[in-house]
């Protein structure tokens, strides 16, 4: 037996269903510009990978918030990979600050220069994806923002042999209502590169 919730209904609320079943949600901690050159710093959970090459990723603002109206203006943003140490930070950015508030000041986040765009990355985050404006895309009550990848900066701290290790990045992710996932039990197993290399 399985509950129908049509999304037509007026009375389904369809996110708070959507946030607790597409999960866990990878944290595109944004920090970003305004253009009298004020910061933002503010965590988006709709976040992926959109295209490998050239590599763009994705975000979603629901709502018509400060991050994407920097990101309008000034062409340009930072992903920080959100780590467990920062967890509480994370949390914190995400409060309603008003247009004119530093979140990271505020909230005493350090903060470094980019090596490509003029918003700063956070320094404690263990990587960040440095990013320009490619594209929008109005979606209902929410704007899709595709941003093309010009630098990767990650911690030697995390690499292994060159490569980002998941349990030296510990990223959280969102889930439903107030719930966070910490960093993952990582099971591996080779991909099958033609139907008879499977088992």
């Amino acid at each position: 037996m399985r509950t129908v919730f049509r999304t037509d209904d007026p009375q389904v609320k369809p996110y708070p269903l959507l946030t607790a079943l597409v999960v866990p949600r990878p944290i595109a901690w944004i920090s970003s510009l305004s253009a009298d050159g004020i910061g933002n710093l503010a965590p988006h959970s709709f976040f992926s990978v959109a295209c490998a090459r050239p590599p763009i990723v994705s975000w979603t603002s629901v709502g018509h918030k400060d991050t994407l109206a920097n990101v309008l203006a000034t062409q340009e943003f930072v992903v920080n990979i959100a780590s467990l140490p920062q967890l509480d930070l994370v949390n914190n950015s995400s409060a309603a600050f008003a247009p004119e508030d530093d979140e990271a000041s505020l909230l005493d986040i350090a903060m470094e220069p980019s090596e490509h765009v003029a918003p700063p990355r956070v320094a404690g985050s263990p990587a960040s994806l440095e990013c320009t404006l490619h594209s929008t895309i109005e979606l209902g009550d929410s704007v899709l923002v595709l941003g093309s990848v010009v630098a990767i900066t990650v911690d030697e701290s995390v690499l292994v042999d060159g490569h980002p290790e998941i349990d030296r990045l510990r990223p959280v992710a969102r889930l439903g209502r107030d719930e966070w996932g910490l960093p993952p039990e990582v099971y591996a197993t080779p991909r099958p590169l033609k139907p008879e290399d499977i088992d």
